[in-house]
């Protein structure tokens, strides 16, 4: 199984010899491909919808998985028992979505050694909602794919790190890395940043577009931050 290069990164973080539930598993990609590479000892693909979850066990059984890979149907991880898991993947979804799977699901979470999150929108969101649950971020990827940008997240039960307003925008450890994938997204943000900045200058007269100006400064200082790391 050949994955994208999202799915890759997603998969790089699974701990070798983990069980895993695939939340929102879509064609089963992910599953078939750790069980393949012998990375995970048991997966479980989930999905809310049945249509997916059918392409999913299609997958599963024209790679020859039948019987080693587990489809349900399922509302986030309703139908995963405490403890039956040792690791989640929930990608490809917006943010509020992963917080609502991981409160929703809660009973199961504590149970949990791992989450793997790639959140598709309100990121600052899902690391300040991690931050209040004391779970932590020990590990994180960036990847370009198509000229979108996917930011994702390995995360433990452990008393999370002091975060900065810049570190919750664009994540502590790929600052702290240096990741080059970051230093472009964030050059393109900068970028668009000032572009905005100029256009909104040329209409000062207009109160809104002094508002605007006002909340793009702010916004040009916290990615000038961020692009400090990289000094």
């Amino acid at each position: 199984m050949e994955l994208s290069k999202r799915l890759q990164a997603v998969a790089d973080l699974v701990t070798e010899g983990a069980s895993v539930a695939d939340i929102g598993t879509d064609h089963g990609y992910i599953p078939i491909y750790l069980v393949e590479k012998h990375i995970a000892q048991k997966v479980i693909a989930l999905d809310i919808n049945r249509g997916p979850l059918e392409r999913a066990r299609m997958h599963i059984v024209g790679h020859g998985l039948k019987g080693k890979i587990e489809t349900r149907l399922s509302d986030g991880l309703e139908k995963v028992e405490p403890g039956e898991v040792d690791t989640m993947i929930a990608a490809g979804m917006g943010g509020g979505l992963v917080i609502k799977i991981l409160m929703e699901g809660h009973e199961v979470v504590q149970t949990l050694d791992t989450m793997i999150l790639q959140p598709q929108s309100e990121i600052e969101r899902v690391r300040r909602f991690l931050q209040k649950q004391h779970l932590k971020i020990i590990e994180e990827d960036m990847v370009e794919e198509d000229g979108k940008f996917y930011p994702m997240m390995k995360v433990v039960h452990a008393e999370p790190e002091v975060y900065s307003q810049c570190e919750y925008i664009y994540g502590k450890k790929l600052l702290e890395d240096r990741h080059p994938v970051l230093k472009k997204y964030l050059d393109r943000e900068m970028a668009v940043k000032e572009s905005v900045f100029h256009q909104l200058f040329r209409h000062q007269n207009s109160v809104s577009a002094m508002e605007r100006m006002e909340e793009v400064k702010k916004e040009i200082v916290l990615t000038q931050q961020a692009l400090k790391y990289y000094e």
